[in-house]
């Protein structure tokens, strides 16, 4: 990839190469992902690549194997989620309320912007520091704070107005609207 090699003419491939990621993957954008990912795998292994050998056929390789690995790592994800499920419908269910103030809670969380949702997930479920969070997002130390105290801030406001609206009024049919009994 960087011309040393003769015959490894990959800028010639690329429309081969996207047009077989698009045959397997139907979708534009994860084609280019799946080209993407399989480029940068052959630059990581242009070592093995055997001088005189086809490159298409090589780079057509990596790439379908590429693509194994994202089924296999998906299909790995979702037994892992349908365990998860499954241990959540053992445990013992919440009272209706409890379980109507998570619902809600979840919504809201959900409900945050997505840099919000993002930067809260690390710090407060993932238990990373401030510092690896904003590494592991690439943004400052200061940008991530500012992130997560405002989520945390949307959050308290959601709890303060959703605790009294949680039970809805309530009103008698038939009845005045007074409280008789």
């Amino acid at each position: 990839m960087n011309g040393k090699t003769p015959g490894f003419n990959v800028i010639g491939q690329l429309a081969a190469l996207r047009r077989y990621a698009l045959s397997l993957v139907r979708n534009p954008d994860d084609a280019e992902d799946l080209v993407h990912d399989a480029l940068v795998k052959a630059y990581e292994r242009q070592s093995t690549f055997r001088t005189g050998a086809n490159v298409r056929n090589w780079l057509m390789s990596i790439l379908h194997n590429a693509h194994v690995d994202r089924l296999r790592q998906r299909r790995s994800q979702q037994r892992r989620h349908d365990a998860a499920a499954e241990l959540g419908e053992t445990s013992v269910p919440a009272n209706q309320d409890h379980s109507v103030r998570l619902t809600q809670l979840r919504n809201a969380f959900f409900a945050l912007s997505e840099e919000q949702r993002a930067a809260l997930h690390l710090v407060a479920i993932e238990e990373l520091s401030y510092q690896e969070a904003a590494d592991t997002l690439g943004i400052p130390v200061g940008t991530l704070m500012s992130r997560v105290a405002r989520a945390r801030e949307r959050l308290r406001a959601f709890e303060q107005n959703g605790a009294t609206a949680t039970v809805p009024h309530l009103r008698i049919v038939g009845g005045t609207g007074d409280d008789q009994q």
